[in-house]
Parts: C-alpha cells; sequence; structure tokens
C-alpha cells in the first residue's frame, strides 16, 4: 500500500484530507509540524508528502529545502492558500514536484498525486549518478562537477535535468517539460523554462551560446545529446 506523510497544523483540514485519501486507497500519516514531519521520514518509508506551506516554527518552504539538501528525494506536493506566481516558483525551485493553491477539490489532489507518483516511478527515474562531457552528477547527493569545479544546481536544475537525460535523444516539448518537471499545465509562461535551459547551459556548456548537449528544437522544444 502507498503511504502518504500529510504535513498540515490545521486539525480539521488534516482529518479532511486523511479521510478522502484512506478512502482511496493510501495510508496516510498525520503530523503537524516540520519536525514531526523529519522524524517520521526517518523512521517510516514514506512514498509522497503532502506539505502545508504556512506551518510552525518552520515553513513547507524550508522542510522541502531541507529535505533536498540532505539528498531526500521523497516526492512533495505542496499546499497553501498563497497563489502568486512568486510563491509557486520558489517552491518548485525548491525542489517541490507539485504545487496546490487552496482551496482545491480533492478529486484534483487525488489526480496530483497519481500524476507525480507515475512520473517517479517512470523508466529510468531511477537514475543516481551520470556523466556526459567533462560534467560529473550525482543526483542523491545533489551534486555536479564540471572537470575539477564543483558547480551549484538549484533543485530544480537538477529535476529538469535529470528528466532530460530520462529522455535522451528525444525531442521533448515544452509542454511536456511544464507537465513533467513544474508538475501542472497551467504555469504562467513556458519562458520559466528557457530561462532554467539557460542557466544549466551556462552552468555546465563549454560554450553556452553553442550548446552540444542541450539542444534547441525550434518551434518545438529541447534535446538532450549526452
Amino acid at each position: 500500500m502507498i503511504t502518504l506523510l500529510v504535513v498540515e497544523d490545521d486539525t480539521a483540514m488534516a482529518r479532511g484530507l486523511a479521510h478522502n485519501l484512506e478512502f482511496d486507497g493510501y495510508n496516510v500519516l498525520l503530523v503537524r509540524d516540520a519536525e514531526d514531519g523529519l522524524k517520521m521520514l526517518e523512521e517510516q518509508a514514506i512514498d509522497l508528502i503532502i506539505l502545508d506551506v504556512m506551518l510552525p516554527n518552520m515553513s513547507g518552504f524550508d522542510l522541502c529545502r531541507t529535505l533536498r539538501s540532505r539528498g531526500i528525494r521523497t516526492p512533495i506536493i505542496m499546499l497553501t492558500a498563497r497563489g502568486e506566481e512568486k510563491d509557486r516558483v520558489l517552491g518548485l525551485d525548491m525542489g517541490a514536484d507539485d504545487y496546490l493553491t487552496k482551496p482545491f477539490s480533492i478529486r484534483e489532489l487525488l489526480a496530483r498525486i497519481k500524476a507525480v507518483l507515475r512520473r517517479t516511478d517512470a523508466p529510468g527515474a531511477d537514475v543516481e549518478r551520470f556523466t556526459f562531457g567533462e560534467v560529473e552528477l550525482d543526483f542523491q547527493r545533489f551534486e555536479a562537477r564540471v572537470g575539477e569545479e564543483q558547480i551549484h544546481l538549484s533543485p530544480k536544475e537538477f529535476t529538469l535535468l535529470k528528466f532530460f537525460i530520462q529522455n535522451e535523444g528525444r525531442v521533448v516539448p515544452r509542454n511536456e517539460l511544464l507537465d513533467s518537471v513544474w508538475g501542472y499545465d497551467a504555469f504562467p509562461s513556458t519562458r520559466t523554462i528557457d530561462n532554467h535551459v539557460a542557466g544549466l547551459r551556462a552552468k555546465l556548456e563549454i560554450d553556452p551560446a553553442h550548446p552540444q548537449h542541450i539542444l534547441t528544437v525550434h518551434g518545438v522544444g529541447y534535446k538532450f545529446v549526452p
């Protein structure tokens, strides 16, 4: 049975989520704050985390960042009453797999859970280390090197790069990148993808203006060639 960890300090919301998720066949664990969430992750095998942003002591953003910095790759869906683009981008750039704004329907949450679990169970999802050109990647430790130099990549850059590697040699449309990497279809602008790709090229390509690995297919999307 798939186990979900719900980190939510609103008792009524947490109980309502647990009831509906258990009815759909999931095993649900409830905690009220980030510290208990960290402890639960150390004690239990968790398949997916449903994480509220507004938590006491430590925010959901900070918990997400802490988990990813420790190499914990358990999928995360963030819940928040905030609807501003900058908050969505912040959560996703810290390594969240999807983002849902309150109020939401339980049917939408269930669909998001299934979509995230499909992505993490997809062929190639277990890539842990990969080398191309002078680039060495360790997805478990979130470490990247170009030659002897260690390079900082954000969690979202690691996620995007991993998706490219999993789809090596295939042209990936921008809309698919939005859905598969950012986790939802209605992202405000595909320029976000272009900006992330430009950032990866600047850090990993020998000549970012003439990339050899992350190629643009004009009018369609991108293709990764190791």
